[in-house]
C-alpha cells in the first residue's frame, strides 16, 4: 500500500510471530502512534506468513510514509531460534561455556547459514557459517561432525 512519491517518516522494526499478528501490543501501539492501519498489516502480514511454521518468530521492517500508507519486508527467523529448533532445544545453557545445553550436528549448522545468507550482510558462506556456530556456542549448545 504505498503511494507514489510518498516522504518515509519512519521505519518500525518489530519480531513477530508467524501468521499471528494482532493489534495487540507490539504491533498495536506501534502503528497506531504513526496513524496506520493495524488491521490491514495484520492481515497483510498473516497472509504473507502463511506458509511458515504457525507462532516462528518473524523479523518485519514496516516502512510508514507520510500519507499514512506502509510497505513491509519480512526476514529469516532469529538464528538462535533456528539453532534451538536444529537442538531440539526450549533453551539454550543457563551457563554457556561451562556446561552444554544440547548439540546440533555441522550439516544443519550449514543449513541454517544458507538460510540465514540473505539477511546477514556479509560475503560467503564460510562467514554464515561461522557465525552460526559462534551463535550456538554463545547458547552453550555444542556443535558435532
Amino acid at each position: 500500500m504505498k503511494a507514489k512519491n510518498s516522504k518515509i517518516v519512519c521505519q518500525i522494526k518489530l519480531q513477530v510471530p508467524a501468521g499471528q499478528a494482532n493489534p495487540s501490543p507490539p504491533i498495536g501501539p506501534a502503528l497506531g502512534q504513526r496513524g496506520l492501519n493495524i488491521k490491514d498489516f495484520c492481515t497483510q502480514f498473516n497472509d504473507k506468513t502463511k506458509g511458515f511454521e504457525q507462532g516462528m518468530p518473524v523479523p518485519v521492517i514496516i516502512t510508514a510514509y507520510a500519507d499514512r500508507t506502509f510497505t513491509f519486508v519480512t526476514k529469516t527467523p532469529p538464528t538462535s531460534y533456528l539453532v534451538k529448533k536444529a537442538a531440539a532445544l526450549q533453551k539454550g545453557s543457563q551457563t554457556p561455556g561451562r556446561s552444554t545445553a544440547g548439540q546440533i550436528p555441522k550439516a544443519k549448522v550449514e543449513e541454517i547459514a544458507k538460510m540465514k545468507l540473505v539477511d546477514m550482510g556479509i560475503d560467503g558462506i564460510d562467514s554464515a557459517i561461522s557465525q552460526v556456530m559462534g551463535t550456538a556456542v554463545s547458547m552453550g549448545i555444542q556443535v558435532v561432525d
